[in-house]
């Protein structure tokens, strides 16, 4: 996959078929786009393109908004797109004056004078432009209007509910990690750095590393304790990871820990990876330490059943 962060120096393709978005999550609907994309170039013998932005254009409209967040972070959005086998991923920088762009112009003067498309294909509820206001419909007479073709992929559908970013950002603000993961095609992960925390854990006999998240808008899962695979150095491990305050602690600061079964190395200072299974439980707040501790022997166990 060649990645393209500017069209300057865009080589003129051979059969160009293109699609374009944000694609945060890179989920089964995501991949139902681009695999239409890649088998139409691949049997016109020509070359995919998708066509993204960044910084997501929520960060340039509305930078003051606490509560965005996003599914994927650039890094993860790469790599997951390197997997879909699209040849070509042009990141236009995203600007409050290339929100100003008509969705006439947009297509005109990118798809059609940059990349020469000749086949768009568009999501089942696309909408591009200044205000949105480009459609399925609008690309069509575009498409009539510049000599290109236009094909609409349906929603791709799971228990009669549309999969979209949308709709996993809200299971996983609930915590149903199990159907955010169903319909991202793909376990929901969070990677940081280990911090040093406060101690507790290993006072009870249940050490955490404490994870300082690399990305600040990267979605958190809902407060609870999660069954979760641990990525260090390349080596899996099992365990189980709480985010909350800690009530029993009498804590406030929201913070991000896993406890790591049968591994005590020193980590601290070093990238993990943390992979969602499952969902085991609301945070409590508990009477005592030895409670805590009790329930966390119990979580534990129930970690493991889910990890098999």
């Amino acid at each position: 996959m060649n990645i393209h962060y500017n069209l300057n120096d865009f080589e003129e393709l051979n059969y160009p078929v293109v699609t374009m978005g944000s694609f945060d999550g890179v989920h089964l609907g995501h991949l139902q786009i681009l695999s239409k994309m890649v088998e139409i170039a691949r049997k016109e013998q020509g070359e995919s393109v998708l066509f993204t932005f960044y910084p997501h254009p929520q960060q340039i409209l509305f930078p003051n908004l606490q509560s965005l967040k996003f599914i994927n972070t650039q890094a993860e959005k790469i790599e997951l797109l390197r997997k879909a086998q699209i040849d070509h991923l042009i990141i236009f920088p995203f600007s409050l004056a290339f929100s100003k762009i008509s969705s006439k112009d947009f297509i005109h003067q990118f798809l059609v004078d940059k990349l020469h498309v000749k086949k768009l294909i568009s999501g089942y509820d696309h909408h591009f432009g200044n205000k949105r206001e480009g459609n399925y419909k609008s690309l069509s007479e575009l498409g009539q209007l510049y000599g290109f073709e236009v094909e609409e992929v349906q929603a791709l559908k799971v228990n009669n509910i549309a999969v979209s970013s949308t709709e996993i950002r809200n299971a996983l603000s609930v915590g149903n990690i199990k159907l955010a993961n169903t319909y991202l095609g793909y376990n929901y992960s969070i990677t940081g750095t280990v911090i040093l925390g406060n101690q507790i854990g290993k006072k009870i006999g249940f050490p955490t590393a404490n994870i300082e998240i690399d990305d600040k808008h990267k979605l958190i899962p809902a407060n609870g304790v999660y069954a979760v695979y641990i990525n260090i150095e390349s080596i899996i491990y099992k365990g189980m990871a709480n985010i909350g305050t800690r009530p029993t602690l009498n804590l406030k600061e929201k913070s991000f820990e896993v406890h790591i079964f049968n591994f005590d190395n020193e980590i601290y200072n070093k990238s993990i990876t943390v992979k969602f299974i499952d969902r085991i439980r609301d945070e409590y707040k508990f009477s005592d330490l030895d409670a805590l501790k009790t329930q966390l022997a119990i979580d534990k166990n129930n970690a493991l059943n889910i990890l098999l």
